[in-house]
């Protein structure tokens, strides 16, 4: 077995619940929950989720005139990830990485506790979110291999993935 992976590790499938796009500022994002099937993100979360995105879209996040998505994906009881991400340079995905735990008052950018380095492999996406950026791959390809009319930025808009991720 790969070191990496602990014996006692039990894997489930989660869900992709896909909420709409948002929009910050000039910046659109489709919205996406992530979470055990029975076990939803908390509409407190949701809503802290929204003010975090709306109050530093263009100031720690640094969006602008960006498109992309973003996840909240339910780690747990009270751990969320908030993975803001967005399509740069044509055909790049760019991320930011923030949390909330427990009774934060906020979500807070997310630093990797295991001594991640410059130049270091360090987290990126775990294997459930993998299958929502898969699909937003797929539909920011298409919409790039489109003419890229408001038609196409409305059907890309539109294109959102539900279901199991496992």
């Amino acid at each position: 077995m790969p070191e990496h992976v602990q014996s006692a590790y039990v894997h489930h499938p989660k869900q992709a619940v896909p909420r709409g796009p948002i929009r910050l500022g000039d910046s659109e994002l489709k919205l996406y929950h992530l979470e055990q099937p029975g076990a939803p993100v908390p509409d407190t979360i949701d809503a802290l989720a929204r003010a975090y995105l709306a109050r530093e879209a263009g100031a720690s996040l640094g969006l602008a005139n960006d498109r992309g998505f973003v996840l909240v994906h339910r780690c747990g009881a009270d751990f969320h990830f908030l993975l803001p991400t967005v399509w740069r340079g044509n055909n790049e995905v760019w991320e930011a990485v923030c949390y909330h735990q427990g009774d934060m008052a906020d979500f807070a950018p997310f630093a990797p506790a295991y001594g991640a380095v410059h130049g270091a492999v360090r987290p990126t996406f775990c294997v459930w979110e993998l299958g929502i950026v898969a699909h937003e791959a797929a539909a920011w390809s298409r919409f790039l291999a489109s003419p890229r009319t408001q038609g196409d930025l409305t059907h890309w808009r539109g294109d959102m993935f539900a279901g199991a991720v496992t």
